[in-house]
């Protein structure tokens, strides 16, 4: 490149090795891999983010488009640009919630949109960066257990990368999510049985036919993807991070990948070495996480007869258990159980405040959102970031309540009648609504 040229210098993945979560011992990232082969626990990714600080900066970042995720480049695993499959995932907006705070008790909440991704979930990011990765390293079909969202997200991004994919779901997960992955052309495996339960089938599965299985944590790249929502959340706040940050968690790839990124992050320069508190959000249905935290253990016991309508943290139990206590803890940050009520009630008032129709998950963590002003973990003046990690209409629906209803004939009576019962504000006086 000539000297003094304006032109952003040719930039790419930093990607060094893989390193085992709980034994340190380090691998190399070349070829595909599951689980560290020394004790059955997840590997991560690992950069050489000297490199990449010499051109991921606040300044280039500014001049890259907001396009995606793949716009941090140098902190992602793929090598060859060539491979990168994409269906515009990432560079989520960060939104005020001024209602939701009020409701809550608080000053400041803002909801970083996750359902505004291709697949309408933040299983789009891991997918993008798992599915891109491993058809890099070789894999000729791809296998995965799902609630749901992260099965249509590998049919969707197996399509895109022209790849076939077997998803295997419980019987019950959502007819929407069946539908996205047939309509993409995957295979789908419907299973009498729980998450757990797809898990060692589709690990049978991906053994006799040689499939790469890309359950969760269970090889080292669907967290890459997740943890870009940190990275764009540090730049979002001008490179300081929220007082809290509330994550639905299931699996646990959120906020792993999130105080993952916020360590390179800190590695980098970009941002100080203070952490938000990270507070993990279940089901009181399934809440494996809240009773290890409660109880002071560094694993998690699998939750016994799990049960949840938010399909996405309906787990009950994660290879990452200790990640996602490990940063709980670290961080002075909380692990809250909520009723089903509740998260009901917490899709309704995201609903009516302005926040949109958002899945159970995400019911949930709105949810949350008082119980910690209750107890404590969040005060007033905090910045707090919830995250809406799904969009409501592929879930089973809330419990709402029934619309009203008027024959096609209905006469002036008729219809000042109706207006009585929306409670509409001159119900004597017909005006548009």
């Amino acid at each position: 490149m000539p000297t003094g040229s304006a032109v952003e210098p040719a930039t790419g993945s930093t990607l060094s090795h893989l390193e085992g979560s709980l034994s340190g011992r380090r691998y190399d990232a070349g070829s595909l891999i599951g689980l560290d082969p020394l004790d059955g626990r997840p590997l991560l990714a690992r950069y050489d983010l000297d490199r990449a600080s010499t051109t991921l900066t606040p300044e280039v970042l500014r001049g890259r488009p907001r396009d995606g995720l793949w716009r941090w480049r140098e902190l992602l695993p793929v090598a060859d640009p060539s491979a990168i499959v994409t269906l515009g995932e990432g560079s989520t907006p960060l939104l005020s919630r001024q209602a939701l705070a009020e409701a809550a008790g608080l000053t400041d909440v803002r909801v970083k949109v996750e359902s505004l991704n291709p697949t309408g979930t933040f299983k789009a990011r891991g997918m993008a960066v798992a599915v891109s990765r491993a058809v890099e390293l070789g894999a000729r079909s791809l296998v995965v257990p799902s609630a749901g969202n992260a099965g249509g997200a590998l049919a969707a991004y197996g399509a895109a990368a022209r790849t076939p994919v077997t998803v295997v779901m419980p019987a019950d997960a959502p007819r929407a999510n069946q539908a996205e992955v047939l309509a993409c052309g995957g295979r789908l495996v419907l299973v009498e049985g729980l998450i757990s339960d797809c898990g060692r089938i589709s690990g049978a599965l991906a053994g006799v036919t040689g499939g790469f299985d890309l359950s969760t944590l269970k090889e080292p790249y669907r967290v890459e993807g997740k943890r870009t929502m940190g990275l764009e959340l540090a730049e979002d706040l001008g490179w300081r991070l929220p007082d809290v940050i509330v994550f639905p968690t299931g699996g646990g790839t959120g906020v792993i990948g999130l105080w993952k990124a916020f360590h390179e992050l800190e590695e980098m320069g970009l941002i100080d070495g203070r952490r938000p508190r990270m507070v993990a959000v279940q089901s009181e249905g399934c809440a494996p996480i809240v009773r290890a935290f409660e109880q002071g253990d560094r694993f998690a016991t699998p939750w016994e007869d799990p049960g949840t309508r938010a399909g996405g943290i309906r787990v009950p139990s994660s290879v990452g258990d200790f990640l996602i206590l490990d940063a709980i803890r670290t961080s002075a940050g909380a692990a809250v159980a909520v009723s089903e009520d509740a998260i009901s009630e917490g899709q309704r008032l995201a609903g009516r405040l302005g926040g949109g129709y958002v899945g159970p998950e995400s019911g949930a963590a709105v949810a949350a959102l008082t119980v910690l002003r209750e107890r404590g973990l969040a005060d007033p003046g905090d910045i707090v970031v919830v995250f809406d990690t799904g969009a409501g209409h592929k879930s089973p629906p809330a419990d709402l309540p029934p619309a009203h209803r008027v024959a096609p004939t209905a006469d002036e009576d008729e219809i000042l009648d109706l207006a009585a019962r929306l409670d509409l504000r001159s119900p004597n006086r017909l005006t548009p609504y």
